[in-house]
Parts: C-alpha cells; structure tokens; sequence
C-alpha cells in the first residue's frame, strides 16, 4: 500500500506531524490513500492522538479535545486531525469504526509504543455491535450518491468500502479498510472496474444514470451480507 503514496508525500506528512504543538502517541493515512482508491487530485488526510498536560485534562479550564491543521504546498495538500487520548479513547469504547481503522492504518507516519499497546487494546475492544457503525456510514454514502446529479464516483465507492469492511470485521474480527485488498475476497468485477476509473481519472467523475438500478441491486444484497455476518458473528 505504501506505493501509493510518493517519497517526497512521505517527508511532507511526516514534517507536519512532527510540527504537532503535543506529542503524539501515533499518526496515520486515512481516507482515500488508506481505502485503495486514490485519484491523481486526492489531498491526504492524516489522523492520529495527542498527550497533552495533565493540567489540560484533569483541571478545569480543559484544553481542545481536537485539533486540525490543514497544509497546502503547491498540488501538495493535507488536514491533520488528532484526538486528545481521553477523547480517542473513549470513541474506542463507543463501537466506533472510524477510529479503529485509524488506530490499525497500515500506512503509519508516526508512531510510538504506546501506540502498540493501544492496538492490542483496540482489538479487545471490537464487537458484533461495530457492524451498525457500518449499516449507517453506508447508508449516509448511498443518499449523498442516490441525490447527486451527476452521480459521482466517490460516494459510491465509500458505500461498497465500508459494507465489506464491516462484513469482513464480523467474520474475522480484523479491521480491513482498503477496498482492493477486501475485494481480493469478495472479487466484485464492478468495484475493481470502478477502481480502475478512478486511479486514471479526475475525483469527480461521474456514472450514468443507467448504472443505478444494478448498483442499489449490490447495495441492498451487501446489507444482507452485513446482517447475516452480525447475527453469526
């Protein structure tokens, strides 16, 4: 995976994690880079947890539970995005997905052990119930794209990406985001065609509107897949 994602990519996240007003117990890819379908134009998005002061988490004048930076150099774009650890913790314990894949990103800028113990953690904390973090990411995707004129690519992409995960997390118990690497198993035709159109083409392209009816055809049938891997699971 770390093939896509240039040398020169490499220095830029790492500076500006390492530019982090606190110390980070981890920083990742997330997002397209991390999901397996990057465009040409696809900015980076890097995400991760701070340890801040004591002072700033037990007193009562708190500091910010979450802080983002965005960074632009020329083509060269990136939000950061990191959690306090109290805050990154407790999503962890509230069944949310999105962490976790955070947490599990194979594409690691930085990293600590801390952040090794914490995916041992992590992975004592995945249960069946993570599959509604799924059920309702895809369906807010399956809306944007249904309204959209034209229809892009991208949120479709999102809804064949989180289904698969969630139905691999249910049958495996291991946090999977990437959408070539789930559909090496799942071995959809449409979504490796869908790939192949994205990587070569601008972020924005679209689908004719003759594509839906077989689309939510798939969407519904993953859903299924979805529950009946929660109720086995």
């Amino acid at each position: 995976m770390k093939d896509q994602v240039s040398g020169e990519a490499w220095k830029q996240l790492n500076a500006v994690a390492t530019a982090h007003p606190y110390p980070l117990v981890f920083a990742t890819i997330s997002g397209a880079h991390l999901y397996g379908f990057p465009s040409p134009d696809s900015d980076y998005d890097l995400r991760g947890s701070q340890v801040q002061p004591a002072r700033e988490v037990v007193g009562l004048d708190t500091g910010p539970e979450i802080i983002t930076t965005e960074w632009k150099d020329g083509g060269f774009e990136l939000d950061l995005v990191t959690h306090d650890a109290h805050k990154f913790f407790s999503l962890m314990l509230k069944k949310n997905g999105y962490v976790l894949e955070q947490l599990f990103s194979p594409l690691v800028v930085q990293t600590t052990p801390e952040h090794q113990e914490l995916k041992a953690l992590g992975q004592s904390c995945i249960t069946r119930h993570h599959s509604h973090h799924y059920f309702g990411f895809a369906e807010t995707q399956w809306k944007l794209f249904e309204k959209e004129q034209p229809r892009r690519v991208k949120p479709l992409f999102y809804v064949y990406r989180v289904l698969l995960t969630g139905i691999h997390l249910m049958k495996t118990g291991q946090v999977e985001a990437n959408l070539v690497t789930l559909n090496d198993e799942a071995k959809l035709s449409h979504v490796s065609e869908l790939i192949a159109r994205n990587m070569t083409g601008p972020e924005k392209s679209a689908l004719e509107d003759s594509d839906l009816p077989f689309h939510m055809s798939e969407y519904e049938r993953l859903r299924g897949c979805l529950e009946a891997a929660y109720r086995l699971s």
